[in-house]
This record gives C-alpha cells, sequence and structure tokens, in this order.
C-alpha cells in the first residue's frame, strides 16, 4: 500500500498550489432547481430526470397550477402542491415538474431497453411500490406513471437495480430484505432468498445498495461491506466467493462506491474498482468527525483466483460519486473525508474531484483536479451527459430541507468538464456525422467522423450505458469499447470507421447507448444509439 504520508504531504502542497493549475473546469447551470435531487438519470432525449422523496414538505417548485398529490398520511403534507422531480432540458436549462405520489425516498432506477425509466422502492408507501417514467422529446409532455397491478414482492428501502442481458431487471436487497427478484417477474413471481445479503449485514446494516455489475460471463458480481460474490442470478445461487476486500465497510451507510472499468478486447475480462468508504462505528457513534477511508480496492473479478490490488487515493472520501468517462477513466467526485452517510452525520467536504486512470501502473493512477466550491455530501449526485461533461446535483444532508446550516440544502446543478474539452483540444475533438440509430448485436457498422486536424492513430468508438445515480453508486453503469478498423480518409475531410457491435447481452444489455468517437483522449458529443 502506498505510504499515506507521503499521500498527506502531497495533499499539503496541493492545497497551497493554485487551483488554476489543476485540470478541469466548472460551470454553474441552474442557479436554482426547486428540488435537490437524490436520485438523478439522463435520458436519450438529452434531458435528465432529477427525483428527490415526497414526506419532506414544501420544496422550492411548484407542481403545474391545479395539480397537488393529495396524501391523508403524509407526515408534513395532507395536501401537497410541491413538486418532488422535474426534468431537465440541457439545451435550454429548463426545469419542468414532475408528479411523483408514493415515496421513493432512497429507493432504486434501471433504464428499460425501450428507453423506459424503471423506478422501484422507497419508503413507507412507496416501499413496494414500482414506477415508470417514459421519456419523450421536450416538445412534448410525459410524466411518472405509478404501476397499480404490479407490485414488488417485498418492500425494496436501499436496494440496487441492474439490468440483465435479456433485458429483464434484476433489484437486489434492501433494508431487511435479503432476498431478490425480477421485473418482469420470475421465479413464481416472489422473492428468492439471497443468503449473502444476510451474511454481509453487521449492527450498521453496511449491506444496503450493494454493488451489483453484471459481468461479460453473464453473472452478476455482488459486493456488500467488504466482500463479494459471484452469483449465477438464473440459478439463484452463489458460485464464486472473493476475497474481503481489508479497509472496513464500503457500502451503505458506510459508502464510498464502485465501478466495472471499461469491457474490450474479447470481453474475456472485468475489473471492478470499490474506492472509499467511513470506517465502522462511526454511523452508530453519529460521529461526524472519524476520517473516511482513503483506500481503493481493484479485483480482476473473471480470473480464477482472483485477488485484491489496494491503494490510496490523495483523500479520504465518503460518499463520493464514481462516474465512467467516455475515455475510460473514472472520474471520483463529491463526498466528505470524515463522518458517514445519514443526516447531518458528514464533515470536512471533499472538493476536490480525482482522475482515477487505470491503465496506469499503482502509485500513478490518481490525478488530482480543480476544486469545485459547492459541497456535495449526502443525497448528492453525478451523471456523464452527451457532450462529455459530469452533471453534478444534489446533497441534503438534513431530513427535511434546511438552508440555514454549515450544509445547507443544495438546489444548485452544476457540470463539471475533464481536461478533454480545453478549448485547445477543440480541434482534435471529433465531429460524428454519420451513425445507425440501431445496431444489431454482433453485426457491422459504420460511423463517420471529421476533425479540424488530420487524424493520426485509431479513433476508439465506445458506448456508454446511462445509470441511475443515487447514494455514491450508479446502478447499471457501463462502458464498452467497440472493436474497430482504422479511420479511413474519404478526401473531403471525413473519416469511416467500421465498427462491430457487441456480441451479446452480457456485454452489453439492450437498450438505449451513448456512442462517443475518441481521438487520441479527446471524445465527441455522443449520438444515442438502440442495442438490439
Amino acid at each position: 500500500m502506498i505510504s499515506s504520508i507521503f499521500y498527506f504531504l502531497l495533499h499539503i502542497l496541493l492545497i497551497q498550489s493554485s487551483h488554476a493549475d489543476l485540470p478541469g473546469t466548472w460551470e454553474l447551470l441552474v442557479p436554482n432547481a426547486g428540488i435537490s435531487s437524490m436520485h438523478t438519470a439522463v435520458t436519450r432525449f438529452n434531458t435528465v430526470v432529477l427525483l428527490d422523496r415526497t414526506n419532506i414538505g414544501p420544496t422550492r417548485k411548484r407542481l403545474q397550477k391545479g395539480r397537488c398529490r393529495v396524501d391523508p398520511q403524509d407526515p408534513v403534507l395532507k395536501k401537497d402542491c410541491y413538486a418532488h422531480s422535474a426534468v431537465l432540458d440541457l439545451s435550454t436549462r429548463e426545469l419542468r415538474p414532475l408528479m411523483i405520489l408514493t415515496d421513493t425516498w432512497c429507493s432504486s432506477g434501471q433504464f428499460l431497453s425501450d428507453g423506459t425509466l424503471l423506478q422501484t422502492g422507497g419508503d413507507r408507501d412507496g416501499v413496494r411500490k414500482i414506477r415508470k417514467f417514459v421519456p419523450c422529446n421536450t416538445t412534448s409532455f410525459c410524466d411518472w406513471e405509478e404501476l397499480e397491478e404490479i407490485h414488488l414482492a417485498q418492500g425494496r428501502w436501499y436496494s440496487t437495480n441492474q439490468v440483465l442481458p435479456d433485458g429483464s431487471v434484476i433489484i437486489v436487497g434492501g433494508r431487511a430484505t435479503n432476498t431478490v427478484e425480477f421485473f418482469p417477474a420470475r421465479h413464481g413471481g416472489g422473492a428468492v432468498d439471497f443468503p449473502f445479503l444476510a451474511e454481509t449485514e453487521d449492527t450498521q446494516m453496511d449491506n444496503l445498495y450493494p454493488y451489483v455489475h453484471l459481468l461479460p460471463n453473464g453473472h452478476l458480481f455482488v459486493f456488500a461491506n467488504n466482500i463479494a460474490v459471484l452469483y449465477d442470478y438464473t440459478k439463484t445461487q452463489v458460485v464464486q466467493k472473493y476475497p474481503k476486500l481489508d479497509g472496513g465497510p464500503r457500502n451503505y451507510p458506510s459508502a464510498g462506491s464502485s465501478v466495472m472499468l471499461p469491457l474490450t478486447g474479447d470481453y474475456s475480462a472485468a475489473t471492478i474498482v470499490v474506492c472509499g468508504g467511513a470506517q465502522y462505528g462511526a454511523f452508530i457513534e453519529r460521529s461526524t468527525d472519524t476520517p473516511a477511508h482513503g483506500s481503493c480496492g481493484r479485483i480482476e473479478a473473471m480470473k480464477p483466483n482472483p485477488v485484491w490490488e489496494v491503494e490510496d487515493m490523495p483523500f479520504t472520501r465518503i460518499m463520493g460519486d464514481m462516474v465512467m468517462l467516455p475515455t475510460g477513466e473514472v472520474l471520483i467526485i463529491n463526498g466528505a473525508q470524515a463522518g458517514t452517510q445519514g443526516f447531518e452525520m458528514a464533515s470536512q467536504p471533499c472538493l476536490y474531484p480525482l482522475l482515477y486512470r487505470p491503465n496506469e501502473p499503482v502509485g500513478l493512477r490518481f490525478m488530482t483536479l480543480n476544486p469545485g466550491s459547492v459541497p456535495r455530501m449526502y443525497h448528492s449526485t453525478a451523471n456523464l451527459l452527451p457532450d462529455g461533461r459530469i452533471l453534478v446535483a444534489g446533497s441534503n444532508p438534513h431530513y427535511f430541507y434546511k438552508f440555514n446550516a454549515e450544509f445547507p440544502t443544495e438546489l444548485r446543478i452544476e457540470a463539471f468538464s475533464p481536461e478533454y474539452l480545453l478549448a485547445e483540444k477543440a480541434n482534435i475533438r471529433p465531429i460524428i456525422l454519420k451513425f445507425p440509430e440501431e445496431i444489431q448485436y454482433g453485426s457491422g457498422f459504420d460511423l463517420v467522423v471529421t476533425t479540424q486536424l488530420p487524424v493520426v492513430g485509431i479513433i476508439e468508438v465506445n458506448i456508454a450505458s446511462a445509470p441511475f445515480a443515487t447514494h455514491s453508486f450508479s446502478q447499471g453503469q457501463r462502458l464498452v469499447k467497440l472493436a474497430v478498423s482504422s479511420a479511413i480518409p474519404d478526401g473531403s475531410g471525413s473519416y469511416t470507421i467500421a465498427c462491430t457491435a457487441p456480441p451479446n447481452g452480457k456485454v452489453a444489455p439492450p437498450g438505449y447507448y451513448m456512442v462517443f468517437a475518441v481521438n487520441t483522449g479527446v471524445p465527441s458529443v455522443a449520438k444515442w444509439v438502440k442495442l438490439l
């Protein structure tokens, strides 16, 4: 493990250096969104769904006139005319309020293969609810639909969703719910016991919001607390147990974050990374100043006898978000350096994003980036946008909206631009001119791009999913690097790249993906493509 003393000294030097010397830029997109987004998802229409919970009383955005939520059981407002969800138009930065009826506090979500956002569980009257949001273009009207005939088999509060190779969704865990179930329902329509979750439940319940990754062999890598298993969901049995990851609990309420690195080559390997977390006991003791973990574990999930490779980040971090960039690198953003998840239970906001460069050797993988100015603590989110920026939203570390506090409820929405979006790199940034709207598994297709400067080397074509980001984990996040040919010039300034679609739904489940052309580390603006 890299010396913590080294990183402490590095941290001091960084604090003393000019922020302008660090890569990345920040932009305020929306000064006041009206709601603090606990759950965030980007749709194929280049809009963003923002979602909070319903039992918080007034927000700062009203529903449209004549639309109110009436709930005699609501502990705060029996008649609620305030929005708890909204959709953001990225082109105009305008927000339209959405109507949500049941409580979505600490719920889960995932996009279905037709582009519908599936939303499951929550608290109180929402604990067994299934909801759908069918996105639409900005000139149309779309809103939440709460299913009345279909419910979850068990209550799901703090669960995780993952889309499967056939386009169905598995819903894993939840508070005091050590089972899985499926949408659409299978195995007789009920829940299936998953004893691993009971085994990882400690006195803090550090098995919530488990990290679930679909591996290209079709099995699920499921991480809870400090251990992981390989789960065959078709037979509903564990087929492999991984070694313990040292460093304490890593899932809610002690959560760091996790990603699966890009799938590439022949898709026979999958690397999982888990970073950060709180020390055990901080949640029970309500300790706001207990230092968070600064370590990251990395494991080759499909090797016969894999072991964790552990290294330290430049900063300790709890509640950080890990976002896959179009380049295959990872942005670690948001969170705090001390405390734990929970209302008013963290301190020392970590304003410095990190760039994790997976192809570098241990000790050289982390680059510290330009710090933000807005603390993003409990209930904050981060999502990749089609233009390559990162949307950063939310942070409500209080039970209700509270603005007169050390860390107030945050209604601002920002965008962070990685270094690849610098103006001086615009002349190598590809522009996608021609692309198919649909691609079939294993099929070949052409992508036509142009750049200001002549292309030198291989232009990558990478497809990125649109995950459901909540509580420091992006459910369903995925980046797949396609097999491509050299870029062939046509003599008029454009280039044709022959691409091969993923071979099957295990590598990339069916649905809508952002397709990026990446030229020497600089991504294009993405186009949305349906994989089927």
